[in-house]
């Protein structure tokens, strides 16, 4: 019997991801102003705006989250004569790129900047090369409905069940791929909410100034936390969806819901937009300097996102300054003066843990041979340089903090000035473990992240908590 030919889709079969949206993230990324062409673009047809966003892009065929076992069941219909044709409705560039790397393809039918090879268009274009019933096809969607319609039999990826359903009826199944992005966790794990503890830093001002917060003030308090945490979720959301490419080009992070394309790039604008909306509504009863911070804090990793991360020192200094930020909003929220001492403090502190952060990402880079961080502005040779940056920054905090100590502010806050003293060896000891388990290679991506689930850091966190507790009320003998 004579092989059928196998036409293939690529969007949401052949990879797990959709190769307009991303090209329009990344089009926004590098190149944000000419973005405001799309809307011409699209107006001359959506077969135009995929050409355009083709040409003004990057594209790394190699790095894209592939339907690993569908590529494995089509190189043994390839192995028994089958003729494997990539037919898509991506343009013509992507879908070549892509050909080449997976090198399994006898040829490719894409979209060509005129027609957009889609739904009735792509089942009209296999017809007349294969006739009616003269091929197999393997989708996804509902535009692939049009394409099972006229094929010989149906191959089925990573569809719902509705579509399956509407695929069992205009056509026989060969054969079906059950659906490979579970999103009901992954979409936990895009908003990070275990971030969220970064921003119990909008108390950190109140508590140093000794202020309990009453009813009004602790509901001011929880509305700017809230409202900081929705919008460091869209933040993280707008990140990730930005370092698609670098993602995928590490270890530990192209297991992340969009780069694994476990969740798609349009669930994420649009979470995006519904956070930072709900953001802002949350922050609008705490008062208008608060907003403010939380407009600059928005701003400034909007910033960050589309290119400060690849500037090299300069991406460490806006971390420190996004987590000091918090503390600064946390004043503005409680209606109080923000110290000199904790701003200076904080700003050291952070930008310690800002390259503690980097230094563990060259050092996993590193590790797997690469001599460069992928979208950063660092080489592994750099990681030295960064260390000591960092440990400098880290005692710089602890200086910073032993002077405080020596000032008339501790005397009137504290009943046990002296104690407090106790508090600059459990800094010393953190700053340097922190900094001994990253040159170990055993450091998380997010030092703070890390912080948390360790002991020695929480010992240390409970250790220098009630020193302050002991210095603030004194001891009774």
């Amino acid at each position: 019997m004579t092989a059928f030919p196998l036409a293939v889709d690529l969007d949401g079969t052949l990879i797990l991801t959709d190769t307009l949206h991303e090209s329009a993230v990344r089009a926004l990324r590098s190149h944000p102003l000419q973005t405001l062409q799309i809307p011409l673009w699209l107006a001359q047809g959506k077969a135009c705006l995929k050409q355009q966003l083709a040409v003004l892009t990057e594209f790394d065929a190699s790095a894209l989250p592939y339907n690993h076992s569908l590529i494995a069941w089509l190189k043994e219909q390839r192995a028994n004569g089958r003729q494997l044709i990539l037919c898509t409705a991506s343009d013509q560039l992507i879908a070549h790129a892509i050909a080449r790397h997976l090198g399994m393809f006898d040829d490719v039918m894409a979209s060509d900047g005129t027609h957009n090879l889609s739904a009735r268009n792509k089942a009209a274009a296999l017809t007349q090369r294969f006739g009616h019933k003269g091929f197999d096809y393997v989708g996804n969607s509902s535009d692939d409905l049009h394409v099972w319609s006229a094929a010989r039999q149906a191959i089925v990826v990573n569809a719902t069940a509705q579509v399956l359903q509407q695929a069992q009826q205009c056509s026989v199944i060969e054969k079906e791929f059950s659906p490979q992005q579970s999103t009901a966790g992954a979409l936990t794990s895009v908003l990070r909410m275990h971030q969220w503890l970064k921003n119990l830093l909008l108390f950190m001002a109140p508590l140093a100034a000794h202020q309990l917060p009453g009813a009004d003030l602790s509901t001011m308090l929880l509305l700017a936390f809230f409202s900081f945490s929705l919008c460091a979720s869209a933040v993280y959301i707008a990140n990730d969806l930005f370092d698609l490419d670098s993602d995928r080009h590490h270890p530990r992070k192209q297991h992340r819901p969009f780069a694994s394309g476990r969740v798609s790039v349009a669930k994420g604008v649009f979470l995006f937009v519904l956070l930072l909306i709900n953001a802002f509504l949350f922050a609008l009863p705490v008062g208008p300097a608060f907003v403010g911070w939380l407009g600059f804090y928005f701003l400034l990793t909007c910033a960050y996102s589309w290119g400060l991360k690849r500037v090299v020192l300069i991406d460490c200094l806006v971390l420190a300054m996004l987590y000091t930020v918090r503390i600064i909003a946390g004043a503005a929220a409680a209606g109080i003066s923000l110290s000199f001492w904790l701003l200076a403090f904080s700003v050291f502190l952070f930008l310690s843990l800002a390259f503690v952060k980097r230094y563990a990402e060259l050092k996993i880079q590193a590790e797997v041979g690469r001599d460069h961080a992928h979208g950063r502005g660092y080489w592994t040779s750099d990681a030295p340089l960064v260390q000591s940056l960092g440990i400098t920054s880290g005692y710089a905090s602890v200086v910073v903090l032993a002077l405080y100590l020596n000032s008339d502010a501790v005397v009137k806050l504290y009943q046990l000035p002296v104690f407090m003293w106790s508090a600059v060896p459990v800094m010393l000891f953190w700053i340097s473990w922190m900094w001994m388990k990253a040159h170990r290679g055993e450091m998380h991506d997010d030092p703070l992240l890390f912080a948390v689930r360790d002991k020695a850091s929480l010992l240390a966190g409970a250790a220098f908590a009630l020193v302050l507790l002991i210095a603030t009320r004194g001891v009774s003998w």
